[in-house]
């Protein structure tokens, strides 16, 4: 496959705290492999499609100060400056080895549980969860359609939990080797987006993987044992273990496993 070398010639050094490194491109897998194995991921901004917002682009385009990437044709036009790209500095990892916080109260309810998650048993719908769960701002259909077909090439993957038969938990990203980068995730019920992500943690601890990459620092994040690292030594990871296969298992398994680990 393309990794898309467009991304790999790109200079990110003298980006902002966001990290918006260029604009343009397109959504095809090829170029989301190629983001994504350098350190870069898309997020349209709230009104992408803002006259003022892309006047402002523009204007960064033409005094040099941010790159604007050929579509899959070669052409650069206007609307490619509705997709960003971004390589935030700081970044917010999780070592997999470290394993996701659990409060005392959520273990002692994960250990009585009958919850169970499962991996790629429901992708689209996750997706559709974090869609709904945080408005339509930039999980628009252009973008599910995009991680669904990389999804079905094996790149993105999601995880589902699960209470019988209702989802009630989910988080869904791109593999990169031996790091998984989040994209989103959503609850239905309490405690279910960080059973999720423990769940996925465990799942590429299991594989081999090294680090669970949530993009932008918050306080719940760290709270849950994310750390902001330096953008240099995030890329310095990456280009190590990028290549490096992490296949994450897929069963059901219970969530009360996860209770077992030690309490935050």
């Amino acid at each position: 496959m393309n990794t898309g070398s467009v991304f790999d010639r790109l200079d990110i050094g003298g980006s902002g705290p966001v990290g918006l490194v260029a604009v343009g491109a397109d959504l095809s897998v090829e170029s989301l492999v190629g983001a994504y194995r350098n350190g870069l991921f898309p997020w349209p901004d709230g009104e992408p499609r803002s006259p003022v917002r892309r006047w402002q682009l523009a204007a960064l385009v033409r005094s040099g100060r941010l790159v604007q990437l050929p579509d899959g044709q070669g052409r650069r036009l206007r609307s490619g400056l509705d997709l960003p790209w971004h390589s935030p500095d700081p970044r917010c990892v999780l070592v997999a080895a470290d394993g996701v916080h659990i409060s005392r109260s959520l273990g002692a309810h994960l250990r009585r549980s009958a919850w169970t998650t499962t991996c790629d048993a429901a992708f689209a719908d996750v997706v559709a969860g974090c869609a709904t769960g945080h408005g339509p701002t930039w999980i628009t259909r252009d973008m599910a359609a995009a991680y669904e077909r990389l999804h079905e090439v094996g790149v993105a993957h999601s995880v589902e939990v699960w209470d019988s038969d209702r989802l009630v938990g989910g988080i869904y990203g791109v593999a990169v080797g031996g790091v998984f980068v989040g994209e989103s995730m959503f609850s239905r019920a309490s405690g279910g987006s960080k059973v999720a992500l423990a769940d996925l943690t465990d799942r590429l601890r299991a594989a081999g993987g090294v680090l669970v990459d949530a993009q932008l620092p918050t306080q719940h994040l760290l709270s849950l044992g994310f750390v902001p690292v330096h953008r240099a030594d995030y890329l310095a990871v990456l280009r190590t273990v990028r290549d490096v296969p992490a296949p994450l298992a897929t069963e059901r398994l219970p969530a009360s496993r996860l209770g077992t680990r030690p309490s935050a």
